[in-house]
């Protein structure tokens, strides 16, 4: 396994690559992408173990998502089939995959319950969905320190599950060894993947701008909220389909999935 330095410019590449790719086949990506969200919050809805189970199962989803990305690139049609690439690769894989989702669960409510601990919870629980934020709680010194905890203590466990489930799945690397080499390919690769965040930081904005420039200019305040919902949404399907090219660029593919 070959770990690839590309240049900052790499990073734009990424995200055009991902939109390109995503409208190769927008409606097998966009209805994944949808699928993905639907299992995730099913999984979250399982009394007492939802949310634990949701976060197990996200480094296994995003992998689904990688390889139907891979599909789409190749100009095939990815089937739903796809989403279940990471349990379909043999129980030694799918063993790996669950544990690494484990670490995941862990290292999330790591985060979460040291946020908690900052302002008693209730950043943990507008994040989680079980309250309301209100303009006073927002504005709390506590909440905003909690919020800003938690960003920082989840930068790091991101870039350390960045790659590791395509390494694990493409690689066949363990989990402990497939974090490590995610955080280094992603520290190696540091400004290419600066250049990837402010480009996708870029197009959220322009997207939130043209949809509200044209509900003034159409004299329909209420249409940029009936828009931006579904809009933000395909957005982060491009998004999630531009993973995979972080992945294939950062490491050389093994020869024998190379060919497939």
């Amino acid at each position: 396994m070959n770990l690839n330095i590309v240049p900052a410019r790499t990073g734009t590449v990424w995200v055009k690559l991902g939109i390109q790719t995503f409208f190769k086949q927008p409606l097998a990506l966009a209805g994944l992408f949808f699928m993905f969200m639907a299992v995730m919050t099913i999984a979250s809805l399982v009394p007492f173990i939802g949310f634990v189970l949701a976060m197990m199962l996200l480094p296994a989803a995003t992998l689904g998502l990688m390889a139907a990305t891979r599909e789409a690139a190749e100009g095939h049609f990815p089937m739903p089939v796809v989403l279940l690439a990471a349990f379909r690769a043999g129980k030694q894989q799918a063993r790996a995959m669950l544990v690494l989702g484990g670490l995941y669960a862990v290292g999330f409510l790591t985060a979460m319950g040291v946020s908690y601990l900052v302002d008693g919870g209730d950043f943990a629980r507008v994040y989680l969905g079980g309250a309301t934020p209100t303009r006073e709680m927002m504005m709390r010194p506590e909440f905003q320190t909690a919020m800003w905890v938690f960003i920082g203590l989840h930068l790091p466990l991101s870039l350390l599950f960045w790659h590791a489930p395509a390494l694990v799945h493409w690689h066949g690397l363990p989990p402990l060894k497939s974090l490590f080499f995610s955080i280094v390919a992603c520290f190696r690769n540091f400004w290419a993947f600066v250049f990837f965040g402010l480009m996708w930081l870029g197009v959220l904005v322009l997207v939130i701008l043209g949809v509200t420039l044209l509900a003034t200019l159409l004299g329909n305040p209420g249409l940029a909220g009936d828009l931006l919902f579904p809009l933000l949404l395909l957005v982060a399907s491009m998004f999630f389909t531009s993973l995979y090219f972080t992945f294939r660029d950062s490491f050389e593919l093994p020869a024998e999935t190379a060919s497939r």
